[in-house]
């Protein structure tokens, strides 16, 4: 993340461009300075889930009551001072920046793997130099935050650009995170996280022109330096050994910079005497060795460019580059004005395209005669004389049927004004190597055209309401980060198996009506982390149909509709997914919050046989039991020791919540989102114990706490998963009465203890080699097409 070897350059070479600061007092200055305009501070959201995760237990899968209690004293602390917070979370990942995050996962499989080593060997959670933060932290993380009434936004792009963009556009405090592309971009002051101290609101914040000063560099120079040291656009090799040549003739060594700094004082010192003197005179092809990796340089430098902003290294407009981050309007009525980059000498524009519609609409202080400087150096104010504060445009109201927990009005992002083919590239390409490129019939799931659908989902994606369902729609492609799985452990299959059938039938549902003679659908991308998933290229999946009675409904009708029947097709819609039509009466017969665990608990059970009947208790008693339980009680909770098994089991659970928001969002809203949010339904620490509970015999009345209560319903939520189970002809039973063929496994890839039939007689087969002995319609769900 960021740019290579910066922030250890900043700490150990530049620490004069470190300024700590107090956050109350800045925005105190910024009021007096300001009459009338709240000071606010941009949070970048993904850099802030390690600092904001507290809880000591990170290990059996969330303590999620406590870290929703964490998220609720952060924010009060800076709404005592006056101070508003903006959230962004990454909402996808750019086609440019797949690589790096292939490589982070790969690094973090790593990282789990020595996990379980030290639970099997020491029976303990690691350390936490060892911490992985729990399954799921970043989705349930925006909605505990609505929750809370925060602002929270799922971005477009890779976040980091609408962050700076939001902080320069709006006038913003500063921009909290852990990112040193924050110093390469030209927005407002960055603050560390990583340095924040919450109690007093003080902490760190970076100047990058101070950073400059030390470098010999303008601000206007930063892109320059970050694509040369390289960044997640810009292969840390790609100039290797141009900067080594610049180190060999750096006269200016320092013995306390290292190796590292040294290479960043050489490339600046090489920009600043050597690069500046052609200026405007040469090419950067021309002075660099960009070979073959022109455009991909370009690209790099031009994704600083927020919108407004010029470049003057960009001396002529390179053939073909369009950045991911910036996006041509490609409505040729559109009214939107596209900046230009013009060179003071040769008068040369270079398009700086920018899609402003990206960024979310909220009032902004806003001055005259506004200057496209933004504020770096210590003095946050120093440079944004912003006198006034005026609210947008308000936007018309379209009625549509949204979360019942969420705004009703719609917002700027689906304004009738706005292109969506703007948002969109043309239709992916499918590599090579994929053996789907000699079935032509097959199609790739294509861009939707634009429509209120697409704008509904859009708004919903943006606003944090939804997960995955504007990504499948409008790209066809989406990916899930690592889950706390022991790729030697045998005995349970990978979530990302166990959920697939169910992403498989929203597919349907999202993508339309592609049944046809010549077409067996369209395929959706999958970049889903398992064990053995080298992650080379993404498993291609083909939509599942669903069963509903009437027929599969439109999204019109789900979204949009207010008819009375409407709720109820939603909700038969969901069960459809979960392929649970069947167990509808049971589940309507449970009260909330344990209707969706348990609509989960009955997938999980028919899909997974290894999972016995002291699981199902373990699941059913926690679930009971955090009903009654303080945030303070769950923090002081102890456990006797840490079982492997269970931590996994931890996982899928939460995976699976996951799941239900997806499905949720994409069925209407059947139900509200805070019936499968964690910290109402699952605690890690608590499963666990009730997990160890259960494996040594315990009765059930010591799994409840001897509340008798809670016995009665233990034993209707019991019945309800077994009876919807039994009509799936699948039978729980105990550990011991097991047959030996769920001990004999063929590999991560392939256990025998998934089950992709409605009988029994497939669950010694391997997932790669199921074939058509699955459930209907889930034909050759696991082979590459």
């Amino acid at each position: 993340m960021g740019v290579r070897g910066l922030q250890g350059f900043v700490g150990s070479t530049c620490p004069h461009i470190c300024t700590v600061v107090n956050m109350r007092e800045l925005a105190e200055q910024h009021r007096s300075k300001y009459p009338g305009c709240t000071p606010t501070i941009v949070v970048d959201a993904m850099c802030c889930l390690r600092y904001w995760y507290t809880p000591d237990s990170w290990i059996c899968g969330g303590q999620w009551r406590e870290y929703y209690s964490a998220l609720r004293d952060f924010i009060t602390a800076f709404t005592s001072a006056g101070i508003k917070l903006i959230f962004f979370f990454d909402g996808m990942v750019e086609p440019g920046k797949r690589d790096e995050w292939v490589k982070r996962r790969l690094k973090n499989n790593r990282e789990i793997s020595k996990i379980f080593h030290y639970i099997k060997s020491k029976r303990d959670q690691p350390g936490r130099n060892m911490f992985f933060i729990p399954s799921g932290l970043a989705i349930f993380t925006r909605f505990a935050l609505k929750t809370l009434g925060q602002e929270t936004f799922c971005s477009l792009q890779e976040a980091d650009y609408e962050v700076a963009s939001y902080g320069l556009q709006h006038n913003c405090l500063g921009i909290l995170g852990e990112d040193t592309d924050y110093l390469i971009y030209d927005t407002c002051p960055y603050f560390s996280i990583g340095d924040l101290c919450l109690e007093s609101l003080q902490t760190v914040m970076l100047c990058r022109e101070k950073l400059c000063e030390s470098l010999g560099l303008h601000v206007a120079d930063l892109p320059l330096l970050a694509c040369l040291l390289g960044n997640d656009i810009t292969p840390e090799g790609m100039f290797e050994s141009f900067r080594y040549k610049c180190l060999s003739s750096y006269a200016s060594v320092k013995e306390n910079a290292g190796k590292k700094g040294n290479i960043i004082l050489a490339v600046s010192d090489y920009i600043s005497k050597v690069l500046h003197l052609y200026q405007g005179e040469k090419k950067l092809e021309e002075m660099l060795p960009l070979g073959p990796n022109k455009a991909l340089f370009y690209k790099g430098v031009t994704s600083y460019l927020l919108p407004g902003q010029k470049s003057p290294w960009l001396v002529q407009k390179p053939k073909g580059i369009i950045t991911d981050k910036q996006m041509v309007s490609l409505n040729p009525e559109s009214k939107q004005e596209v900046p230009m980059c013009v060179d003071s000498e040769f008068k040369q524009e270079v398009a700086v395209c920018t899609n402003p519609e990206s960024m979310p609409e909220v009032p902004m202080c806003t001055d005259p005669e506004p200057t496209q400087e933004a504020s770096m150096c210590s003095d946050p104010d120093s440079k944004q004389d912003v006198p006034m504060c005026t609210d947008p445009d308000s936007k018309p109201e379209v009625s549509l049927c949204t979360n019942p927990e969420s705004k009703p009005s719609l917002p700027s992002e689906i304004d009738t004004e706005f292109n969506l083919e703007a948002l969109m590239c043309t239709q992916p390409e499918v590599k090579q190597e994929d053996a789907m490129d000699t079935e032509p019939e097959i199609k790739q799931a294509t861009m939707v055209s634009e429509s209120d659908i697409l704008k509904v989902a859009r708004m919903h994606h943006v606003h944090s309401e939804s997960y995955l369902v504007y990504n499948i729609m409008s790209s066809g492609e989406i990916e899930c980060s690592n889950t706390l799985e022991d790729e030697l452990d045998q005995a349970l299959p990978s979530q990302a198996f166990v959920y697939r059938p169910v992403r498989q039938r929203v597919y349907s549902l999202l993508l339309g009506d592609w049944k046809d003679e010549a077409s067996t659908g369209p395929v959706v991308k999958e970049w889903f982390v398992y064990p053995g998933n080298a992650l080379k290229h993404p498993d291609l999946v083909r939509p599942l149909q669903m069963t509903v009675q009437g027929g599969t409904p439109s999204l019109e009708v789900l979204w949009l509709s207010h008819e009375p029947a409407a709720q109820a097709l939603r909700l038969d819609t969901l069960l459809a997914c979960f392929n649970l039509s069947s167990a509808r009466e049971e589940l309507q017969a449970v009260e909330s919050p344990l209707r969706a665990l348990c609509c989960l608990l009955v997938y999980l059970f028919v899909q997974v046989d290894t999972l016995s009947l002291e699981d199902l208790h373990a699941f059913i008693a926690q679930a009971l039991c955090l009903q009654g339980k303080s945030t303070s009680q769950l923090m002081h909770l102890q456990l006797d020791y840490i079982n492997s098994r269970a931590v996994q089991l931890g996982s899928l659970l939460v995976r699976g919540l996951t799941t239900l928001v997806l499905v949720n969002s994409a069925c209407g809203f059947p139900w509200t989102t805070s019936e499968f949010m964690p910290w109402n339904v699952f605690d890690g620490k608590l499963f666990h114990q009730k997990y160890l509970q259960s494996e040594k015999g315990y009765a059930v009345e010591v799994l409840l706490e001897q509340n008798r209560s809670w016995l009665t319903k233990f034993h209707n939520l019991k019945a309800v998963v077994c009876k919807a189970c039994s009509k799936e002809n699948r039978r729980i039973v105990g550990r011991a009465h097991w047959n030996s063929h769920y001990s004999g496994r063929q590999g991560r890839q392939g256990h025998g203890s998934y089950r992709t039939g409605s009988t029994r007689g497939h669950s010694g087969q391997s997932w790669r080699n199921q074939g058509s002995g699955g459930r209907q319609h889930e034909h050759d769900h696991w082979r590459r097409y």
